[in-house]
């Protein structure tokens, strides 16, 4: 790092069905970055798992390309996760007369939707490489991101959660009418079908009959193979709350999502409004037309669940709430949420450069968090198993 600059990688696009919304979010997030403060090195992964990196990915324009890969100054890339490295590793793969350039990364920033990202996984390889990332850890973001998991969790600890049944698509296939039987005694009609792991609508349905149902969860199997039905709440409204901070948080305005359909589709979260504005473009209202008694409780079991999944970094909490009883329904926890929330962040005075800053240095405050534990513990077992013999060995 220079002494004026970080080198931040900003890692987005991959294997995930949300692959559009993350090209998205990463060009505002780049945008975000000021120059005199960041060197930004772009990292694409492309649909088919392809490391790719580039000056000309910080522009959309690049993303309608036929073959990104063979553009000009387009060169292959990994993360290696060798703590030495620390960093880019271009090309990854070189001939006989070819040359490795490695790039060091003073932090990395994840906008990676949904699959091969949010999930857990881009942070395992960070963990290992020992390089500072934006946003939660490998347990927080795999426990949120499987919604089948996360409720039981949250119920758990003792948070409302939708009434809702998981089954894998294997169980389906097994024996879809005993499913139906149950999902028809223990919730009734109306229903939500959702692909258990993905976000930003896709694979999402509303079923109000058996027909529905059976074709929604057919369609929902396509994307993932852990399935989820939930009661349909048809008397209740969307209220989303921002977190952020690593213990100490803090949160944003809340938002009231306004929805035209049965419930806020893809097309209505990304494709409304301003072209590449992303879940900014939506329909909301800001602050959430609710009481200031209502407001504050959702805002402290939005922390709270997150401190629980033990978050750090950022996050979406997204509740249904029925405002007559007051009754408040933990819905999901977005770790890489659409747009980074910047839209909500700009709401309590922070512009999207301020969060950007904010959240990087959260990046490297954790990092530090964690070279405070042990991990190198030297032991004489190895000694002691070559004097000895394996043979009879306690495991």
């Amino acid at each position: 790092m220079s002494a004026s600059k970080q080198t931040v990688g900003v890692i987005f696009g991959s294997r995930s069905v949300e692959h559009d919304v993350s090209i998205v979010t990463a060009q505002q997030v780049m945008q975000a970055m000021r120059p005199e403060k960041y060197e930004v090195v772009p990292i694409y992964i492309s649909r088919d798992g392809r490391w790719l990196t580039g000056p000309d990915l910080r522009t959309l324009k690049t993303f309608q390309a036929e073959d990104i890969a063979e553009m000009m100054g387009m060169k292959e890339a990994i993360i290696s996760p060798s703590t030495p490295h620390h960093g880019l590793i271009v090309p990854p793969l070189s001939g006989r007369l070819g040359r490795n350039e490695l790039k060091r990364l003073d932090v990395v920033f994840p906008v990676l939707h949904g699959s091969h990202g949010e999930d857990g996984t881009i942070q395992g390889l960070l963990e290992l490489a020992d390089v500072p990332y934006v946003g939660a850890g490998v347990m927080a973001s795999a426990v949120t991101r499987d919604k089948i998991i996360f409720k039981a969790l949250m119920s758990h600890y003792g948070f409302s959660v939708v009434d809702h049944i998981g089954f894998t698509r294997q169980d389906w296939l097994r024996d879809a009418d005993k499913l139906v039987a149950r999902v028809e005694a223990e919730l009734g009609y109306p229903v939500f079908v959702k692909p258990a792991t993905l976000g930003s609508s896709i694979g999402v349905a509303k079923a109000d009959n058996v027909d529905e149902l059976r074709t929604y969860v057919n369609v929902a199997a396509n994307f993932d193979r852990r399935l989820l039905v939930e009661k349909a709440m048809t008397d209740a409204i969307e209220i989303n709350c921002a977190v952020m901070g690593n213990d100490d948080y803090k949160t944003a305005p809340l938002e009231q999502p306004v929805t035209w359909q049965e419930f806020l589709t893809y097309e209505e979260k990304y494709m409304r409004g301003d072209a590449g504005a992303g879940m900014k473009g939506a329909e909301r209202k800001i602050p959430a037309p609710i009481s200031d008694e209502l407001t504050q409780r959702i805002k402290q079991i939005a922390q709270d669940a997150f401190r629980a999944v033990d978050g750090r970094g950022m996050a979406r909490v997204d509740f249904l709430v029925r405002e007559a009883s007051g009754e408040v329904v933990l819905n999901e926890i977005n770790t890489i949420p659409g747009s980074m929330a910047f839209y909500l962040w700009q709401e309590a005075g922070m512009p999207a450069s301020q969060v950007v800053d904010e959240l990087l240095r959260l990046a490297v405050e954790a990092h530090a968090e964690k070279r405070k534990t042990t991990y190198n513990y030297k032991t004489g077992l190895i000694a002691h198993a070559a004097a000895r013999g394996l043979k009879g060995m306690k495991k």
